[in-house]
């Protein structure tokens, strides 16, 4: 035997050295493959709870929504349903209110603009037609966003027998549908929708009328009130 090897052999500390890197090493190595299964354990756990967690957050979410209601059509009223109240100025003075129709029928013609010729012809029409209403239990309204002052002189100026309501607010008339988008000449624009309502004795709304054409408009409303 050489003497480094005599002296590594008979050095205690050289063997207490070599031992404590071995037990240095298992123990690292004992370490980790006792750690990664608990570690592997928990997180599959965790993962689990997380997973039961959102399925359970959905099922709720999808119970509290419930179906989906169809969107409006946008034509702000539908046949069938209660008419909104409204309590306006009208010409000559005074104001007119839908309770004041309680227990008849009431025609509600929407129009753009006083004294315009459309306009015009569709209220001679209705004032054409104002007895032939009468008869059929059935009271007759115009609307537009007029100031009173404009629907006395379109009153005045063409002899019209039916009470023109006055709504510059225009709260009745997105009540009822007919304010809304407009084009004219490929301008887009808010105005008045030229619509018609009927509603029946019981205050509900039984016909609505869009984008009216004035010629014949009148009689066939008068013929709708005839037969509800």
């Amino acid at each position: 035997m050489s003497k480094e090897s005599q002296k590594k052999s008979s050095n205690p500390a050289s063997y207490g050295a070599i031992d404590g890197n071995r037990l240095a090493t298992a123990a690292k190595k004992a370490t980790k493959k006792t750690a990664k299964p608990a570690v592997t354990k928990a997180a599959k756990t965790t993962s689990a709870k997380t997973a039961t967690s959102k399925a359970a957050t959905t099922k709720t979410g999808a119970a509290k929504a419930g179906p989906r209601t169809p969107a409006t059509t946008g034509t702000g009223l539908a046949e069938g349903v209660k008419a909104p109240a409204f309590k306006l100025p009208r010409d000559g003075g005074g104001t007119v209110s839908l309770a004041d129709y309680g227990g008849q029928k009431l025609v509600l013609f929407f129009y753009p603009k006083a004294n315009t010729p459309g306009c015009t012809k569709e209220a001679i029409d209705f004032t054409r037609l104002s007895k032939d209403f009468a008869a059929a239990g059935a009271a007759v309204l115009g609307v537009s966003a007029d100031s009173v002052k404009a629907q006395d002189n379109f009153r005045d100026k063409h002899d019209l027998a039916v009470p023109l309501i006055s709504d510059e607010t225009h709260e009745m008339l997105e009540a009822y549908g007919a304010w809304g988008e407009k084009s004219l000449y490929g301008r887009k624009f808010l105005g008045i929708i030229r619509s018609t309502v009927l509603i029946g004795a019981d205050g509900r709304v039984a016909k609505v009328w869009r984008n009216v054409k004035v010629d014949g408009h009148a009689d066939a409303v008068l013929a709708a009130a005839r037969a509800l």
